[in-house]
């Protein structure tokens, strides 16, 4: 019997074949691209079902809608960080990925389903805001987790190129839920039928999407490096897996990783989410003009992301951030000051040109950062190491970077926020100069 036993093992322990491994490399990234779906589609239809949930005439409703929209998703994150992250360390990668998509998948289901305020009261914003904590924790917990899956998975010497299909999938993730409200707004419903029962859709699409999710991830291999991890392992070790107390033993890869983010994910947000208004709000393009510049540059930036992961494999990934660094900090500022010059009318092609010279920029960050922070902490403690710290830095900074950028207009000093994006990553590109190539000392075995 015992010997039985053994020789799966044996077997795991040889490198996975190359079907496989894209069989996994799918399934975490469909996993990925289905929860970033639902995530943005709040966003996006919130515009919708917001006089549903929360009528003007209620002041506690509206309170809830305050909170529940702004605050919520973002500071739920961190937790999600930490739950999802421990139980990856000590139950496994895929059991965690599991888990994470069937709660956004509840999430979804719960938003489409929640009755008006008029039908059910207060109940109808609780529940909202009930839904919007489980797709906060959901999505939390899925970066870190998806991360050091992708990069476990992947063989060393295309680490870089596996990895960055997580920001290919999370990308994609706002272009489908975009894609879709494009689709709906345009060709299928008039805009009382949106209002009335068509933001439902979309979540009731999401939630369907997820399910599919879910059964590939249930049937997806575990890790190699968990899985050895798991069996070398003695109780003491296992207990100590994913916890906290763990984690703080490596202050310097929590550091790296803090620092690492800060420029990275303000410039993400500044360029992915906050530029479509800025583009008609500071610019003055149409809400039509603005999505479409947004939509295609946001498009290629996707297909942008493994060609950026594939040369970290060649030439390291301290040169990929340390461009992104320089670039970001010397031409941040040039850029949106060029943006906020144009003529509306005729030069969408240069907002389009310019804003995807910035998020070229941006993907010496994006493309690699999943597993750069992968590979600054070992086996037992991965998980959490890469999903904690990076949520925090981006519920602090990320989150609040639309925020900054419309208070900084709101007193009339918009040009200080370019200065604040140029400062963020100046402080990154200090962390890229003095850390170590991970590539090449990588905690990988």
């Amino acid at each position: 019997m015992g010997h039985m036993h053994i020789v799966p093992k044996r077997r795991n322990t040889q490198p996975k074949p190359t079907v496989t491994r894209l069989r996994a490399i799918v399934s975490g990234s469909i996993g990925n691209l289905v929860e970033w779906y639902d995530w943005y589609a709040y966003s996006a239809f919130s515009i919708y079902f917001a006089p549903i949930f929360f009528p003007e005439s209620n002041a506690t409703a509206q309170l809830l809608n305050t909170a529940g929209i702004f605050a919520v998703g973002f500071l739920m994150r961190p937790i999600g960080g930490w739950i999802f992250g421990s139980l990856a360390d000590k139950a496994g990668r895929k059991f965690s990925m599991t888990l994470s998509v069937l709660l956004m998948s509840f999430g979804s289901l719960l938003i489409a389903l929640t009755p008006s305020y008029q039908s059910i009261g207060l109940f109808a914003p609780i529940l909202l805001l009930v839904a919007r904590l489980l797709q906060g924790l959901s999505v939390g917990g899925e970066y870190g987790t998806s991360a050091t899956y992708l990069s476990e998975m992947a063989t060393a010497d295309k680490r870089g190129f596996y990895s960055s299909f997580q920001y290919v999938t999370l990308i994609g993730g706002q272009l489908i839920a975009l894609g879709i409200q494009l689709i709906m707004q345009k060709l299928l419903l008039s805009e009382e039928q949106m209002s009335d029962w068509g933001w439902r859709l979309p979540f009731i699409i999401g939630a369907a999407l997820s399910l599919v999710a879910l059964y590939l991830r249930s049937h997806m291999a575990e890790t190699d490096a968990f899985q050895s991890t798991a069996e070398i392992a003695d109780k003491k070790v296992k207990r100590r897996s994913g916890s906290v107390a763990e984690l703080l033993k490596h202050p310097k890869a929590l550091i790296i990783v803090f620092g690492l983010t800060l420029g990275g994910t303000v410039a993400f947000y500044t360029y992915s989410t906050y530029m479509q208004k800025y583009l008609i709000n500071s610019v003055g393009f149409s809400k039509v003009q603005s999505t479409v510049i947004t939509f295609s540059s946001l498009l290629l930036f996707a297909l942008l992301q493994p060609l950026f992961g594939s040369l970290s494999d060649k030439i390291g990934r301290k040169p990929l951030l340390i461009a992104f660094g320089i670039l970001g900090t010397l031409f941040t500022v040039p850029m949106l000051t060029r943006l906020g010059q144009l003529d509306s009318a005729t030069d969408s092609w240069i907002a389009f040109f310019i804003l995807m010279l910035a998020l070229i920029i941006v993907s010496g960050y994006t493309s690699i950062n999943a597993v750069v922070k992968a590979e600054l902490f070992p086996t037992n403690i991965r998980a959490l190491g890469v999903g904690l710290p990076y949520s925090l830095t981006v519920a602090i900074f990320g989150g609040t970077c639309e925020y900054v950028a419309l208070w900084f207009k709101h007193i009339d000093q918009e040009e200080l926020f370019f200065y604040y994006v140029t400062g963020c990553i100046f402080v990154s590109l200090l962390v890229y100069l003095f850390m170590r190539d991970t590539r090449k000392a990588s905690s990988f075995h």
